[in-house]
């Protein structure tokens, strides 16, 4: 096809396996092309072929652009989703782009277990649209977000991992045309291998593959390592009532399914269809499709949108041991990649959190719910809040999972941002022209005494104690953190808890943010340096109260993890069971460093005491949310009474030994005979070794 949109038909054979094929010989990088399928129109057996529809290639590795809506790109009439439209589509799809092969990104020097990753959920666009140090020709692109300033602000932060929302090409519904908006998060995908178009700075004729490699290139030489957020649950292309442009004009049976009767969608995803992965043409589309991201794109993980569609059988029923797992288990190519299901579809026992077993890890959204609610003040005790902390060993701790098991949240694109949820009762979507009738209810957020924002000092102060509580919790928790992309920098969106339409200033990043909301950030990135300097902070397994041994194997009389009263020691039984309870500590340590973390959700201040050894010899506030003259001066002694702020966290260091003491008998080289040994002599060697004692 030519720059002026004409073209030439290339006739194509079918192989003995049932692949077309053929060769084009002049074909050079750049070219555009698609297909056009001749074949029976009987949608009572699945079948819609419509050679007037030009077709994407299910494998193109570049796509020009979008769709116009207005044109003829239903393969059915307006009268009539079961009878042929013969109008041409050809000058309102987007092209398939012919790509010439290039060098794969540079590799990260090392891919870190998920254990270590501060996971950064953010929009490629959104992050860098309002970004002052960006060039503004680069910025919401690929060479934006691989821009230096911003690249700097991640690894200052602390953020390790940049899990970025689709990135596969996309289109938007066509309803949302209609109001005049689009797709921003891009959960609407229409190529599998091709980088969205309109992210490029340069142009979409293949250049967008190259920009993408040297996005990831600059990362990864920044110890950044790329996740990708994939929808291979559903596509662009909707119901059989919605577009034909790629998938359903090539097989309508084989890519989806479909009701028993082969005329409408089986739809387990909410978005009119679900894509057929017990099809072994279409597992192979998607393992390729895997394989190609991380071969040839450099990306290091995956994180799939509605997980559960993907692994449903024939009869469309749930299958943990589906083939899709089993390929991507035993591929060599995906040894040490990132997987992440958000576990749930909207499906028959859709919800799976906490069953995909070795080698996933898991959207947690019990977690979620909970922090939520207990910094709201909408919980009873506080087992619960222990349970959450610890990695949620009621979910995960099975069949050998380790704490990467759970990938804690407490916001993500989807929902308010951290901000919001301590602004906002209800959500206020009007902007998405659906009447507010649009977005989830159940936000479990408290808008601290005021809908929306205010001048009140008072209320900001509060609002602020609230969102670092959150945000301290999220990082200080074992499992894997996910931060939202501007929460650190205090980014609202208004009120509005579903933004997927709102590719404007609502939903970007407001850098000058920054400058009312350092207290935010500076919490953040001091919590985040001490999760990556002391492995107590970031455990790989479920700790289960056992005793730390130093290096020669002599127990130290502290525990990997322990939850404390604090005033008397250990929790009792009685505590746990204590509905009005909302304090807590977390003891975490190992045989070189010990940390006690304060969690306080009461709005009042409570009087606490501080443990001595073998918990600690003394403690040093590293962070707290609390305003720094609400606590005592640093050291703080064992033993030392204060009042614990109300709503408030605070991680303290604990001054402990990295070995056991040895008995002091074993350092005479010759004990006096016992009849020559007096208790003041006694005395006196002991206090005189104990001197010399380190510890």
């Amino acid at each position: 096809m030519a720059a002026d949109r004409s073209q030439h038909n290339v006739d194509m054979a079918r192989n003995p396996d049932g692949v077309w094929i053929v060769h084009v010989p002049g074909v050079q990088a750049g070219q555009r092309y698609g297909y056009r399928v001749h074949g029976d129109w009987n949608p009572d057996a699945g079948m819609r072929f419509n050679p007037a529809k030009l077709l994407l290639d299910p494998y193109a590795r570049a796509i020009t652009a979008g769709v116009d809506y207005s044109g003829p790109i239903l393969d059915h009439t307006a009268e009539s989703n079961y009878l042929p439209d013969e109008r041409d589509s050809f000058e309102s799809v987007p092209l398939s782009v012919v790509v010439a092969p290039s060098p794969a990104p540079t590799p990260i020097q090392r891919r870190r277990p998920l254990s270590e990753c501060v996971i950064y959920e953010t929009h490629l666009k959104g992050f860098t649209n309002l970004h002052p140090s960006v060039p503004e020709h680069l910025r919401g692109t690929y060479s934006g977000l691989a821009y230096d300033a911003v690249i700097d602000y991640l690894v200052e932060t602390g953020i390790n991992t940049i899990e970025l929302l689709p990135i596969h090409h996309f289109v938007s519904e066509p309803f949302i045309v209609g109001r005049g908006l689009t797709n921003y998060w891009g959960y609407n995908t229409l190529g599998f291998f091709a980088p969205h178009a309109a992210y490029s700075s340069v142009s979409t004729l293949g250049e967008q593959v190259e920009e993408f490699k040297r996005m990831v290139s600059k990362l990864h030489e920044n110890d950044i390592e790329v996740i990708l957020d994939v929808v291979y649950n559903h596509t662009a292309e909707g119901g059989h009532e919605g577009p034909t442009l790629s998938f359903r004009g090539l097989d309508h049976l084989g890519y989806y399914r479909l009701t028993n009767d082969l005329r409408n969608d089986y739809d387990v995803t909410g978005c009119g269809n679900s894509v057929d992965t017990s099809h072994p043409g279409v597992l192979n589309m998607i393992i390729d499709s895997m394989k190609y991201w991380v071969t040839e794109m450099g990306v290091d993980g995956f994180r799939f949108d509605l997980a559960t569609t993907l692994i449903r059988n024939e009869q469309h029923h749930v299958d943990q041991n589906h083939e899709f797992k089993r390929r991507i288990a035993e591929d060599p190519a995906f040894d040490g990649i990132k997987m992440i299901a958000e576990p749930w579809d909207m499906g028959p026992y859709g919800y799976q959190v906490g069953a995909w077993g070795d080698g996933w890890s898991e959207w947690n959204d019990q977690y979620r719910n909970f922090m939520r609610d207990f910094w709201r003040g909408a919980t009873s005790g506080v087992a619960t809040l222990a349970t959450r902390l610890s990695g949620s060993p009621d979910i995960f701790n099975h069949d050998g999972r380790g704490l990467h098991s759970s990938v804690n949240f407490i916001t993500a694109h989807d929902g308010f941002t951290m901000r919001d949820l301590v602004t906002y009762d209800i959500k206020h979507n009007e902007a998405n022209g659906e009447n507010n009738r649009d977005g989830a209810d159940d936000n479990r957020s408290w808008n601290c005494g005021w809908e929306g924002e205010t001048d009140d000092p008072g209320i900001n102060d509060f609002r602020h104690r609230q969102v670092k509580n959150m945000m301290a919790t999220l990082i200080l928790s074992s499992g894997v953190p996910m931060i939202t992309a501007g929460d650190e920098l205090g980014r609202t969106q208004g009120g509005n808890n579903n933004a997927y339409c709102q590719d404007s200033p609502l939903s970007w990043v407001h850098w000058d943010t920054l400058d009312s909301w350092g207290d935010l950030s500076e919490l953040t990135s001091t919590l985040l340096k001490a999760r990556r300097e002391f492995a107590p902070l970031r455990a790989t397994q479920f700790r289960n109260h056992f005793e730390v041994l130093d290096a020669d194997g002599n127990g130290l009389g502290r525990y990997d993890l322990a939850w404390l009263d604090l005033w008397d020691g250990e929790m009792r039984d009685e505590q746990w069971h204590d509905p009005g309870r909302r304090n807590l500590g977390m003891y975490v340590s190992d045989a070189d460093c010990a940390f006690l973390t304060l969690f306080n959700g009461a709005a009042n201040d409570v009087l606490i005491r501080l443990p001595g050894e073998p918990w600690a010899k003394g403690y040093q506030v590293v962070a707290t949310t609390a305003h720094r003259d609400e606590l005592p001066e640093s050291p703080i002694g064992p033993g030392q009474e204060f009042d614990l702020p109300g709503r408030s966290v605070t991680l303290l260091r604990c001054e402990v030994p990295s070995q056991a003491p040895k008995p002091i008998v074993d350092e005479f080289e010759e004990p006096l005979p016992a009849e020559e040994t007096t208790a003041t002599d006694e005395a006196t060697a002991t206090l005189a070794k104990l001197d010399e004692q380190e510890y």
